[in-house]
């Protein structure tokens, strides 16, 4: 927790004119309220005066406490005004610093963890980081001094009384320790819940059509109601123990405040020799300062709670900022362009040590050759595609392009030079015309109108509200297939050296699919082209068809050859067009 809070502060170094400021109104406003129970004390004695009340130093002390105690809220004010700046300024850059970390990090780290979970960090576990670790650094702080203070102030009235006081406190610090060490794993279990539950609910969100389709919906509430009440459970538990721990040291410090006035009394009235002389004033000055002793510990048992919560989620934030992100390849060249001869020589890749998948792969490619990919569900065919654009990295072998390794270039640039189209869509929030333009945002008109017409979308924009300045969304209503041809104008508009199209056209009916196969032939002109596709039609006239299994390539060769070989292809070609 210790180590968790410096890293937290040192967050704070780009705010820390709001620090000292938050630190010197703190000193200032604590000051002059310590000077407040001995103004109280003054006001008593001059009403109790031995012969008759003083009027006159009545009033003036009480003038005088009605501006203290104005200054005092005035400087309260100004801290809290300049925590808060610091709080979320703090955490502003925080969290444009693990923003930015996600987008570093590798492939790898991204598909092992939910998204739900991951925007949990972002978004939630930064807002409880903000609630309660800055602010209640606050007033932890803010307690620490005034306990101080008011000690101080104490023994200038009575040493022996606040030797009392200090000896009873520890009584209200092991309280507030028992019940935080057992709030703590409380805190942290409920803050992994939280996320377990945002990923859950992002899931069954985002499929909620197959959800329904597959009549899911009991399973999907049970699975969501285990780790519901399981979330409920460890809230309670946190909320119980927080609950208890402010009560507690309550009640030990009313027990402090209790003997401290039963004390000061018989003192007072000399039936306590050892105690001293004490007016009446100087012990309600002493009850004030006790209770002004007292008080910080029931809010720091308070903050303390918040802290955990805190915290816990704190270290779930700097998991993802520890996390190693890509190696830096800032020191590669640049790729400006490139002829599209790519080579795979000897490249073995595994997601899970125990379970092999790429093995000893070589291929070898000719520029403006046509690449086709077939072979079952998880024989490797996208995973070529993941260690061809550097997504994940080759554990053994090397992938050369124009006879250099891709490892030479930097990531960003080597990724440039592909033109992607995947079964997924994606479509965010923006006109039609600035979806398209994505990859070039300064393209013009013309050439987006021109891209969508190559890609057969220009008739479906043309037919929305607003033509190309129609605002979408991922969920605004469009077909999966025309999505599909947004994506695919996309590509058309940037024209790169080489392709990829991962089942491009499989959420496209038949006869657009026919004029999409006749787009891309003359956009695959001159092009290095990968395909993966399930429909084997569609891969007829490819220069080179690849038929993986398992990692490895059984067969490879024209369409023609690979009927003729009468193996693999040919027994799935036939499976597809038995009927």
């Amino acid at each position: 927790m210790k180590q968790t809070i410096l890293r937290i502060l040192h967050y704070c170094r780009a705010y820390w004119l709001y620090l000292v400021l938050t630190i010197l109104c703190t000193l200032i406003g604590i000051s002059l309220s310590l000077i407040v129970p001995v103004m109280i004390g003054k006001a008593v004695d001059y009403a109790v005066g031995v012969n008759q009340v003083n009027f006159g130093g009545l009033g003036k002390t009480v003038l005088t406490l009605g501006i203290l105690v104005l200054i005092s809220s005035l400087f309260q004010f100004l801290e809290s005004l300049c925590i808060n700046r610091l709080a979320f300024g703090t955490v502003k850059n925080l969290r444009s610093e693990l923003t930015a970390k996600l987008e570093e990090m590798p492939v790898s780290y991204i598909d092992g963890n939910a998204r739900g979970d991951m925007m949990a960090r972002v978004i939630s576990d930064i807002e409880i980081l903000s609630d309660g670790l800055l602010q209640g650094f606050a007033q932890l702080f803010t307690g620490i001094v005034t306990i101080l203070g008011t000690l101080i102030f104490m023994l200038t009235i009575n040493i022996k009384i606040t030797v009392i006081v200090v000896l009873m406190t520890p009584l209200s610090l092991i309280a507030a320790a028992k019940i935080t060490s057992l709030s703590h794993s409380a805190f942290q279990r409920q803050s992994e819940l939280r996320g377990n539950i945002g990923a859950l609910t992002e899931e069954l969100v985002g499929s909620q059509k197959l959800v329904k389709a597959f009549a899911y919906e009991e399973r999907a509430e049970a699975r969501f109601a285990a780790i519901n009440q399981e979330l409920c459970e460890a809230g309670r538990k946190a909320t119980f123990f927080s609950s208890v721990s402010n009560p507690t040291t309550r009640f030990v410090n009313g027990l402090i405040y209790a003997a401290v006035g039963t004390v000061g009394a018989l003192g007072t009235i000399g039936a306590l020799p050892w105690v001293g002389t004490m007016t009446v004033g100087s012990l309600a000055s002493f009850l004030a300062f006790s209770n002004q002793y007292t008080k910080p510990f029931n809010e720091i048992s308070g903050v303390v709670a918040e802290l955990q919560n805190a915290v816990s989620c704190a270290q779930r934030v700097f998991q993802v900022l520890d996390t190693p992100s890509e190696p830096d390849d800032s020191s590669c060249e640049i790729l400006e362009s490139c002829q599209g001869r790519l080579e795979f020589r000897d490249v073995s890749f595994s997601y899970l040590p125990e379970k092999p998948l790429i093995q000893h792969f070589s291929m070898k490619t000719q520029h403006g050759q046509k690449i086709a990919i077939v072979g079952p569900t998880g024989c490797g065919k996208s995973t070529i595609i993941n260690l061809l654009l550097r997504f994940y990295e080759v554990q053994e072998g090397e992938i050369l392009l124009d006879g250099r390794s891709t490892k030479e270039f930097t990531r960003d640039s080597l990724r440039s030079q592909f033109g992607m189209v995947l079964q997924e869509t994606w479509i965010f929030t923006g006109t039609v015309a600035e979806n398209i333009a994505y990859g070039k945002p300064g393209a013009s008109r013309e050439e987006i109108i021109q891209a969508a017409r190559a890609a057969h979308a220009h008739g479906f924009i043309k037919r929305l509200p607003e033509g190309y300045d129609t605002v979408i969304s991922d969920t605004s209503g469009l077909s999966q297939g025309q999505k599909q041809l947004l994506c695919i104008a996309r590509i058309m508009l940037t024209n790169p050296p080489m392709l990829i199209l991962d089942e491009a056209t499989s959420s496209i009916d038949l006869r657009t699919e026919h004029r999409i196969q006749k787009a891309f032939e003359t956009l695959m002109q001159g092009k290095t082209s990968f395909v993966i596709a399930h429909r084997l039609s569609t891969i007829r006239n490819a220069d080179l068809i690849l038929v993986m299994c398992e990692g490895n390539i059984l067969e490879q060769g024209t369409h023609d050859e690979l009927i003729a070989e009468d193996g693999f292809y040919a027994e799935l070609y036939r499976s597809q067009f038995a009927g």
